[in-house]
């Protein structure tokens, strides 16, 4: 039995299903969550029950949840539902652990609440690796150190990039400085280092496996203000110099272009990137 008709099989496993606090979630669970907009998550992709950086994504949830709620979140807990929702899913899949609240009214009285897990699956998704083109914003989320559901300003924007021929649009703060993409973070390789910008960004979990995977390499990672000026003066010093994004699909998507500045496209660079990243372990749930 899938959630509230959510759900779908292929092969005899569930492959699209909701559970709330361990349980399939009913009509009245998923109508919270659809009016929920006071609400933080972590998404990833799931392989023979394991996930890679699980121990980032488990702190991101805890921290996150101790500025929203009050309270902090027990890793077991979220564990353990996590392992309940992949019994009845494939081996490969898509999961996002969301954190929210039945009770809206206590939240918004300023108390603090022990929040409600909704653990959704569904199917896997291919990293990207074909490049992309940008189009830079003026745009700061809301705590933008914080994964949360207030997503529609930035929805907003990447669909007018979209609309305007460009893949996904790029950030820049109220002081010029490169920031983030719309669902991913931003980095560049100059043919010694990698630098993320030095700006209020959500610190991604593939952003972090790539800081543990250059470490471990021995490639210099550091962050740096950057602003668009400093692109064109930046990469005349430096050939090599290329974009990426990263985020929790793909950990190295190559930046074709930035507004209309070209850049460099090296696959070298990404193949060098995606290997960084993958010397992570894949963690049991």
């Amino acid at each position: 039995m899938v959630a509230a008709g959510l759900g779908t099989r292929e092969g005899g496993v569930v492959i699209d299903r909701v559970e709330v606090n361990g349980a399939e979630a009913d009509h009245e669970d998923l109508k919270v969550l659809a009016r929920a907009n006071y609400s933080h998550f972590s998404s990833m992709q799931v392989r023979d029950r394991a996930v890679r950086g699980l121990d980032l994504h488990l702190k991101r949830l805890d921290d996150s949840t101790r500025e929203l709620f009050g309270t902090g979140l027990d890793a077991n807990r979220v564990r353990s539902f996590v392992r309940h929702a992949l019994h009845a899913s494939p081996d490969a899949v898509t999961l996002r652990v969301t954190v929210f609240s039945r009770h809206q009214d206590a939240l918004l009285r300023g108390e603090d609440v022990e929040p409600d897990l909704a653990v959704a699956t569904s199917a896997p998704i291919t990293a990207r690796t074909s490049p992309v083109r940008l189009r830079t914003v003026e745009y700061e989320r809301d705590l933008p150190h914080v994964k949360h559901a207030g997503t529609f300003g930035l929805s907003l924007r990447r669909r007018r990039a979209v609309l305007a021929g460009y893949d996904d649009m790029l950030f820049t703060d109220r002081n010029g400085r490169i920031s983030e993409a719309s669902i991913s973070n931003i980095g560049f390789f100059d043919g010694e280092r990698v630098i993320w910008p030095e700006a209020a960004v959500l610190p991604g979990i593939s952003m972090q496996l790539l800081q543990r995977g250059l470490a471990a390499k021995g490639i210099p990672s550091d962050r740096r203000e950057i602003q668009l000026r400093d692109l064109g003066v930046w990469a005349s010093g430096a050939p090599a110099l290329a974009a990426f994004l990263s985020n929790s699909i793909s950990p190295a998507i190559p930046v074709a272009g930035i507004d209309e500045a070209a850049l460099t496209v090296d696959p070298d660079v990404t193949d060098l990137l995606v290997n960084c990243y993958e010397t992570n372990p894949w963690l049991t749930v």
